[in-house]
């Protein structure tokens, strides 16, 4: 019961293998069949769940019908907030404009709405499927609780966080960031991290995927130099995982669970007559053997998927649009970037004003910085950027929404400040490894 699940979750969610011109993970092929299964149709079904979300969320929650509320899922799935009814109801206008190419041209552009609906949301769509239908072979099974008793010894004292961790970081950096967020929210709202755990693997470890790595890489022209760029971005990614959870906003998180109460203080010390893996896997028998039925973990793995089809989308297709919007057509992030002019200089990288252009837009969405650099001369500055891009993670268009959309406590601005402390931890660690190179 603990075994083969486990194992199981470990083949589909974090087994690196070659498909097609990179490397991916299983999960991520079987989303990519039901995409290509989908073909043409996947942006009408997508603009149909979307729609369908924002319009049940609209009567759910200002009629609230009994069959509705008396309802556990169905009740905290519809029944929302009026920020989030406000955001289903404008990520649907969003859609529907989009689909039907009704409206203003800011909103369903190329570079605005219809790039989050035909080449982001269906992704999304066919990722949450597999990853929720399949999510509890990581988390139901034993495998968190023995891995957590394993890594504790390495997570704890290097980031502040349980050993258990280690698995949603090691799915975001070998599969999808989105995997990672999915997986981080579900085990929050299980009472497994903290308030602070939840928002610091949140925003530290989910990670865009080695095959977008390669997308982003190529997109600049240094295909090349692969190796050294994911290097750059490993290094740069522990030094922020380090440091900046250890400052505001994420140190001001509460250490408590998320129903208020406060973890047990002894509960990752190693009883006496134990090994680390001993005791791991009386964990995780422990925890297999709290399962009863196959169709509890189908239950489970269908509600996770619905969960974020049409709780997280809706969100994506609001704040996403809204981002690339003011990306696109104000100069915000132009001038938000001009002061990183100075210390782009001081690290003596070429063509700095160009490069300043790239530094927080891609707030909006990481793929713009990596798009602006193909037209700076200097391969450095491009490394640079490219690596950059994929370091600051947080980005609206993705994975901010996704963020926001789940139960981890964030709130925008403090991403967006969390984005801002990332890319100074993070630029001078890249510009180091690209003065070694170049």
């Amino acid at each position: 019961m603990f075994a083969i699940p486990s194992l199981l979750g470990l083949l589909l969610f974090m087994t690196p293998v070659n498909f097609g011109d990179g490397v991916t993970i299983p999960i991520a092929v079987m989303a990519g069949s039901v995409l290509d299964l989908l073909g043409g149709s996947a942006t009408a079904v997508v603009t149909a769940l979307v729609v369908f979300s924002a319009v049940t969320s609209l009567i759910v929650t200002l009629t609230k019908p009994r069959f509705i509320t008396r309802h556990g899922f169905l009740n905290g799935l519809f029944n929302v907030s009026p920020i989030w009814l406000a955001t289903r109801v404008i990520g649907g206008v969003f859609v529907a404009m989009t689909f039907f190419g009704y409206g203003s041209e800011l909103i369903m552009g190329e570079l605005t709405g219809a790039f989050v609906l035909n080449d982001l949301l269906p992704i999304l769509l066919s990722v949450f499927i597999f990853a929720g239908l399949l999510l509890p072979l990581l988390t139901s099974f034993g495998l968190l609780e023995m891995l957590g008793a394993v890594f504790t010894k390495v997570m704890r004292p290097l980031f502040g966080l349980p050993g258990r961790s280690a698995v949603d970081c090691a799915a975001s950096w070998l599969g999808d960031g989105s995997v990672g967020i999915l997986m981080t929210s579900k085990q929050y709202e299980q009472g497994f991290y903290t308030q602070r755990e939840a928002a610091v693997v949140g925003t530290t470890f989910s990670a865009v995927s080695i095959s977008f790595s390669l997308v982003v890489i190529a997109q600049v022209d240094l295909m090349h130099m692969f190796t050294w760029f994911y290097l750059a971005v490993c290094l740069a990614g522990i030094a922020a995982a380090i440091i900046v959870p250890r400052l505001p906003p994420l140190c001001w998180k509460k250490d408590e669970l998320i129903d208020g109460s406060t973890r047990e203080s002894n509960e990752e010390v190693l009883p006496e007559g134990h090994t680390t893996l001993s005791y791991g896997l009386q964990c995780a028998l422990n925890r297999a053997e709290k399962i009863r039925s196959v169709n509890s973990v189908l239950k489970e793995g269908a509600q996770n998927a619905v969960d974020m089809v049409l709780g997280v989308l809706p969100v994506v297709m609001a704040i996403g649009t809204a981002a690339l919007m003011v990306a696109e057509y104000t100069s915000i992030f132009n001038v938000l970037g001009a002061p990183f002019v100075p210390l782009l200089e001081l690290l003596h990288i070429p063509e700095a004003v160009k490069a300043s252009e790239t530094m927080v837009i891609g707030f909006a969405d990481m793929f713009i910085p990596a798009i602006l650099a193909a037209e700076i001369d200097s391969e450095m500055t491009r490394f640079v950027i490219a690596a950059m891009s994929v370091t600051q993670l947080i980005y609206m268009s993705e994975v901010g929404a996704l963020l926001l959309g789940s139960k981890i406590p964030v709130k925008i601005w403090e991403l967006f400040v969390i984005f801002i402390l990332r890319t100074l931890v993070t630029l001078p660690v890249i510009a180091g490894v690209a003065h070694l190179i170049f």
